[in-house]
């Protein structure tokens, strides 16, 4: 303590001013990528260089400890690289008056979890009902920011009724992707990479492609309804599962969609992959995204 009061006493008003706008740099900065896949990649960097300068430090290993000096500078030309989505959007935000000070769009309380999965499961059903293609993806703790930035903000309360008439065919929202953040859709008519290809079901077309391929790259859940035969499928990790009644849907996502409460989630309680259904289903392999019409079962 007397020597922070010392160094305190040794600051003058330019020091002080020198020090708030370096914080308040880190501070735009991290707040330019909370909610996107660059936070883990952060985490996961931070985590082994501090691995790394413990066991150089704690073992005396000299050539460890030489190689970590030197890999600092790499590090200022790979950063850029890694995050060039995240430093493209700090620059499109500063073109845009007071665009750091507006809050991420879909951060909620996390009181209406069985809400929003019921208000979904229902969607669904009446959306299979119907045979309305739907894709819906539901953010756990890897940030989908980035595909949200792809579509249409809505930051809308998920309700059954918003859902349908989002995927209601011809509709402005209705092709691509919807992501809920919590209890919020943050946006619609969303784009997501594709996998490429689903070695069970190697039928099935591009909306069923793109469920898995962004399960493959974030922890989120995707739920696709087919508009040929609306069957209600389930993605997760990277692994699919087919014909899910509304029960089952449910059943699955009160074990699984977990956004604020999974880090103190016990491991053994989150399944390792979901039942997967060995129905059979008739599927031409060029299903587009959305349906063009209304059609009826």
């Amino acid at each position: 303590m007397p020597d922070l009061f010392w160094v305190m006493s040794r600051l003058d008003m330019t020091q002080v001013v020198d020090i708030l706008i370096v914080a308040l740099i880190f501070y735009l900065a991290f707040l330019s990528i909370r909610g996107t896949r660059a936070v883990q990649l952060l985490w996961g960097i931070g985590l082994l260089i501090l691995i790394l300068v413990t066991i150089s430090s704690f073992f005396r290993l000299t050539t460890l400890s030489w190689l970590i000096k030197n890999i600092f500078p790499a590090l200022l030309i790979a950063i850029p690289i890694i995050f060039q989505p995240e430093l493209r959007r700090i620059l499109e935000r500063l073109g845009r008056a007071g665009g750091f000070m507006v809050s991420p769009l879909g951060l909620d309380n996390g009181d209406s979890e069985f809400s929003t999965i019921d208000e979904i499961t229902r969607a669904c059903a009446r959306l299979a009902e119907r045979r309305f293609g739907a894709l819906i993806v539901l953010e756990r703790k890897t940030g989908l920011q980035d595909f949200v930035d792809t579509g249409i903000r809505l930051d809308a309360a998920v309700s059954t009724e918003t859902l349908v008439t989002i995927f209601f065919p011809n509709t402005p929202l209705h092709d691509g992707a919807v992501i809920v953040r919590g209890n919020r859709i943050c946006a619609a008519a969303c784009i997501l990479p594709l996998a490429e290809g689903i070695p069970d079901y190697p039928k099935l077309g591009t909306r069923h492609r793109a469920a898995v391929g962004v399960t493959e790259e974030a922890d989120c859940l995707a739920v696709v309804v087919s508009e040929q035969t609306g069957t209600i499928s389930l993605a997760q990790n990277g692994r699919l599962s087919r014909a899910l009644d509304e029960v089952r849907l449910k059943n699955a996502l009160l074990a699984l969609y977990h956004p604020r409460s999974e880090k103190t989630r016990p491991f053994w309680r989150v399944p390792l992959h979901l039942p997967s259904s060995d129905e059979p289903e008739s599927r031409h392999p060029s299903e587009p995204v959305a349906s063009g019409a209304n059609k009826q079962p």
